[in-house]
């Protein structure tokens, strides 16, 4: 064993009795860094969702595995996205689920009062129980050698950690991405929060101004208006989730609307001033000057990756700003080195590093030729409604030379969606005209994140729009409205003549 490692200042704030079990899982005080003897089948390069699959995979099957990791395991997932997010957005579906609850005929006395630290500290004590699944200790236990510490190629089968030389015949990195930020006069004087910094806040801020309407400027933004915070949004394109189809956008910026969210459309940010804890923001719009004064500045403008100080040049590794360069088999420029995850990948998510790392623990130990071209990737924004897409929109079918049909329901019709008070939002299926190949879905409904599976199972396993006709729901879901637009797609299919044809048939039978 090395020298054990220390930890000098706490890693995530604040300092509390969860954060430490946190950080006690994803990164010890006092972890040492075992002694590498001989030549590692895989050396993983970062212990985010990519980097733990990737190497608890390959443990598994018997291989030899080192995982380095210099910060936090788990990646920005555990620590700073997916989980803490959702644990915020659950409590914040809460406050607002009780100041409507009059709706469905359950009074209170008493107004709705939302305790933020209370929040906050339900979301730290949840991710701590979770973060044993992604602990030092637990990926030790599978069998692989844990390295803390910053790793550093130093040649085209090395790498190098605190201290001591890991040798390779396959090597990957899984080093993620982070927080992009800004450029702007003052921005950085005047203090902003990221998605890194901003679960750190035990007092919601009276004022919030939200910069990108992606979605997780959407998602945090409308969490935070239902927390307490006054919220204002804005964004550099003409709506917000500008990768969604427009209806769906469009319904999302109603509710926003609705819950007093301001949204401010096609701006550019001039300058930051700050004074008296105030920070006013200067932004463009359609020619002219417009300033907004708030407390806390969150920004929420995409993902840049991790690709700096890894020694990529020493290992022949090509990449640019947009991450490591990679082929469809995920390999990278020097063909002992792979990639996986947000630091090789447009699809910046979790399961999609999850899925990468599957490909990439095939093609490393197995000589596979798993492509990612080949994974259907689904995507959702946990807003309310929830916004859910996997594969192709209609106007990019058609780019690509599809002749499409296009089945919708909205959610009004289904029985469900209007028993839960929820009837906003429909459930969209695009097919080939001909095959009835499913190319591509948009789900907008309360349960979209979790009824999107079913048409990602159909397109995976090459059904058509068939296979959710057939498919039987208990009643009464949500998930029927699928149903129904593949109901729908049937009946387009019954021409004027063939029904006559089936009226003839069927009164010949009479």
């Amino acid at each position: 064993m090395t020298e054990p490692i220390e930890t000098r200042e706490p890693l995530v704030a604040p300092d509390d009795t969860f954060n430490r079990e946190l950080v006690a899982n994803v990164h010890p005080d006092g972890w040492r860094n075992p002694r590498p003897g001989g030549r590692y089948n895989l050396v993983v390069v970062g212990a985010g969702t990519a980097g733990l699959v990737t190497a608890a995979g390959a443990a598994s099957l018997g291989a030899r595995v080192a995982l380095v990791e210099r910060h936090l395991m788990g990646g920005d997932c555990l620590n700073y996205g997916c989980v803490p997010s959702k644990a915020v957005i659950r409590a914040s579906r809460a406050a607002h689920e009780a100041r409507h609850a009059a709706e469905f005929g359950v009074e209170s006395n008493r107004p709705v009062a939302v305790n933020f630290a209370r929040v906050m500290e339900r979301m730290r004590r949840l991710r701590a129980g979770i973060s044993e699944h992604d602990s030092a200790a637990r990926m030790a236990g599978l069998g692989v050698d844990v390295f803390l510490g910053s790793a550093r190629f130093t040649g085209k089968d090395t790498v190098e950690v605190a201290g001591e030389t890991l040798r390779f015949s396959r090597a990957v990195i899984a080093t993620g991405a982070r927080a992009a930020v800004l450029d702007v006069p003052g921005l950085a004087e005047a203090g902003f929060l990221t998605n890194e910094t901003v679960f750190s806040l035990t007092a919601a801020p009276r004022r919030l101004l939200v910069v990108g309407g992606g979605p997780i400027g959407c998602e945090l933004a409308q969490a935070f208006r239902r927390l307490g915070s006054d919220v204002t949004l804005l964004t550099d394109v003409e709506r917000l989730l500008p990768r969604e189809e427009a209806e769906a956008a469009e319904i999302l910026a109603r509710r926003f609307a609705e819950e007093g969210i301001g949204v401010v459309t096609s701006v550019r940010l001039r300058q930051v001033e700050s004074a008296g804890g105030e920070r006013v923001v200067t932004y463009d719009r359609q020619g002219a000057a417009e300033r907004v004064a708030t407390d806390a500045i969150l920004l929420c403008v995409g993902r840049a990756a991790n690709v700096e100080g890894l020694g990529l040049e020493a290992a022949g590794v090509r990449y640019s700003s947009n991450g490591a360069e990679v082929d469809d088999r995920l390999r990278t420029s020097n063909p002992r080195i792979y990639a996986a995850g947000d630091v090789c990948s447009p699809y910046k998510f979790t399961h999609a590093a999850d899925a990468m790392a599957r490909i990439v623990i095939q093609n490393t130990l197995f000589f596979g030729r798993k492509k990612a071209s080949g994974l259907v990737i689904p995507w959702c924004t946990y807003t309310d409604p929830e916004i859910a897409r996997v594969g192709l929109d209609p106007e990019e079918a058609r780019r690509r030379g599809h002749e499409v049909a296009t089945f919708a329901v909205p959610l009004a019709d289904v029985d469900r969606a209007v028993l839960d008070g929820q009837t906003e939002g429909f459930a969209r299926v695009h097919i080939e005209k001909k095959s009835g190949r499913i190319l591509g879905a948009t789900l907008v409904s309360a349960h979209a994140g979790e009824t999107i599976g079913e048409v990602v199972l159909a397109m995976t396993q090459g059904l058509g729009i068939g296979a959710l006709r057939e498919t039987i729901h208990p009643y009464p879901t949500q998930a029927e409205a699928l149903k129904r637009a593949a109901d729908l797609s049937l009946r387009s299919r019954l021409t004027p003549g063939r029904k006559a044809m089936l009226s003839r048939f069927l009164s010949w039978r009479r």
